[in-house]
């Protein structure tokens, strides 16, 4: 069994791993730190697992677990790891943006992984410490990969992006809040959201050379999970050739759908799966690509990661059915 600590444990994120692991086969939760709850029942915080899991908050961290999630605010993990370190073989998988951009990688003698399987499986498997992607650089990179593998991403790039409120975190803030987001819209951080450094830096390793603009525009939209993503681009081929090179691409892949169909959010919600439609318009490529943002955009994903360190088959814990109604 791996014994597994959390770090971080009242947000959404962490909810969502617990809601996970609890079910996984191979895992046994060791403990979940939280200095503001600490002693009190993790189910009174993420009430979804009342009668699931008796355990309770605590503010000592126990070093020598078998892995270890980081369910921090961005830019927290850093100092988290510098004032509570872990033992040798501890395995860290981090759901926060520290260490995802080469540049951040290396870290007190610790490299991290960027932690996206269908582009890093190999290398995961025998990393130590991961790096786990952000959700709208999940949704986007696994949309564009397969062009860039083959250098056909040969033109401007156009993203339009919505993601549920859980999105923005637990903590309440003036475009969190239920009553603002209730029948309500808008778009925030255009053009430099802080995910389009992993996606041109996954893009620039895949397909070399690849120097285009990626327009993005973030929105915020009235649902609570899930994140539903439209590109465009410069058609590069045959519209049936490129197909093709989407479904070879991800062949034997567990978790990514390809299809031509029209496809809708409620797909892919509370599932670990990513679901990519392929139409053309004239002389575009029109990619659409949705996933749930807290599981293949973050909890889910650091599982499956886990399951590649530990040898494990990739979609333990994992196999899950989308609710259409």
């Amino acid at each position: 069994m791996i014994n597994i600590g959390i770090i971080g444990g009242s947000g959404y994120t962490a909810g969502e791993l617990l809601r996970l692991l609890v079910n996984h086969p191979q895992s046994t939760i060791d403990f979940v730190y939280s200095t503001t709850n600490a002693g009190s029942p993790v189910a009174s915080v993420h009430d979804d697992l009342y009668g699931s899991l008796e355990l309770n908050f605590t503010d000592t961290v126990k070093p020598d677990v078998d892995v270890v999630f980081l369910c921090l605010g961005h830019g927290k993990s850093i100092s988290f790891l510098q004032e509570h370190p872990f033992s040798a073989n501890a395995r860290i998988i981090d759901l926060g943006n520290d260490f995802r951009l080469a540049k951040d990688a290396a870290f007190n003698g610790k490299t991290f992984v960027y932690g996206l399987p269908e582009m890093n499986r190999e290398v995961i498997k025998s990393a130590q410490y991961i790096a786990n992607p952000g959700c709208f650089a999940t949704a986007i990179q696994l949309a564009l990969l397969p062009l860039a593998k083959n250098s056909l991403l040969i033109d401007t790039v156009h993203i339009n992006a919505t993601t549920g409120s859980t999105g923005a975190g637990v903590m309440p803030s003036p475009t969190s809040h239920h009553p603002w987001r209730t029948n309500n819209m808008s778009h925030y951080k255009a053009f430099e959201h802080q995910h389009l450094g992993e996606i041109i830096q996954s893009l620039q390793l895949t397909q070399q050379g690849f120097n285009e603009e990626i327009l993005f525009i973030p929105n915020r939209g009235d649902f609570t999970r899930g994140i539903f993503a439209t590109l465009y681009t410069k058609l590069p081929a045959d519209f049936n050739q490129v197909v093709e090179l989407y479904k070879e691409y991800y062949d034997g892949e567990p978790f990514v759908k390809v299809t031509t169909d029209n496809i809708s959010l409620k797909l892919a919600i509370q599932t670990n799966n990513c679901f990519i439609s392929l139409e053309q318009k004239g002389n575009y490529l029109l990619i659409t690509s949705v996933i749930d943002n807290l599981v293949k955009g973050a909890s889910g994903q650091a599982i499956e990661n886990m399951n590649l360190m530990f040898g494990l088959e990739e979609t333990t814990g994992l196999k899950l059915k989308a609710a259409g109604f």
